[in-house]
């Protein structure tokens, strides 16, 4: 049986990680990346060719960032270790998005935490609900991730919302979750749980000052639609 490909049969300045130190990250393919990122491969793959099945079964690194764990190990050489290293690696990132200053925003209107937020959520196969943090002058203090999957009062209770907002000195903060249905409309969920927080909020004497739904290419604002009440 034939000796299988590997990525030490590749002359050492042409192999991705030798590569990536020379040159840096943004000269390799994506195929590269996956190959640094996974290491290693398996007895009778290489590492390149474990890269390139994830690509042709996902079609491209997004989708991969979209895998769930359990999609991502139906690739030969991907367990439960790997396959949480390339979600963290794809969190690692999304997250650094959200470091572009943002504590600079004064949010004055929802197009500002839309143009914060919609990058880390709008792609997203399952619905991903923010909490954003403000001070007293309606600055960002922080944005923290409350819960993935389906917005309810089960996932979005009001104790672990506003025992997260009093842990960051909070007082204001703005919902913010995402519809991959591509429609903004809220569902009786949404408008459920808002009222909750809202009410919640008051006594608390943490002001929600909005909820907005957004999706790839659109956006909705409960303040915007007087829906806060």
């Amino acid at each position: 049986m034939p000796k299988s490909f590997t990525v030490r049969d590749l002359p050492i300045q042409e192999r991705p990680r030798e590569r990536l130190l020379k040159l840096g990250p943004e000269v390799l393919s994506g195929q590269e990346l996956l190959a640094v990122l996974i290491s290693r491969g398996v007895p009778g793959k290489s590492v390149m060719t474990i890269a390139q099945e994830l690509l042709t079964k996902f079609g491209s690194i997004r989708a991969i960032n979209q895998a769930t764990i359990e999609q991502l190990c139906e690739i030969q050489g991907i367990g439960p270790a790997k396959a949480a290293q390339i979600k963290a690696c794809f969190e690692i990132a999304e997250r650094g998005k959200l470091d572009s200053e943002p504590k600079k925003y004064n949010l004055k209107n929802p197009e500002a935490v839309v143009k914060i937020l919609r990058a880390s959520i709008k792609d997203k196969a399952r619905e991903h609900f923010k909490l954003v943090h403000l001070d007293s002058r309606n600055k960002i203090i922080t944005i923290t991730n409350v819960s993935v999957g389906t917005i309810n009062a089960n996932l979005a209770h009001p104790r672990e919302i506003f025992k997260d907002a009093l842990s960051h000195d909070a007082t204001a903060v703005i919902l913010c979750h995402n519809h991959p249905s591509g429609d903004p409309e809220p569902s009786e969920d949404d408008l459920k749980i808002t009222k909750q927080l809202v009410e919640a909020g008051k006594i608390m004497g943490i002001e929600v000052l909005d909820h907005i739904i957004i999706t790839k290419n659109k956006y909705l604002s409960f303040k915007d639609k007087k829906l806060l009440t």
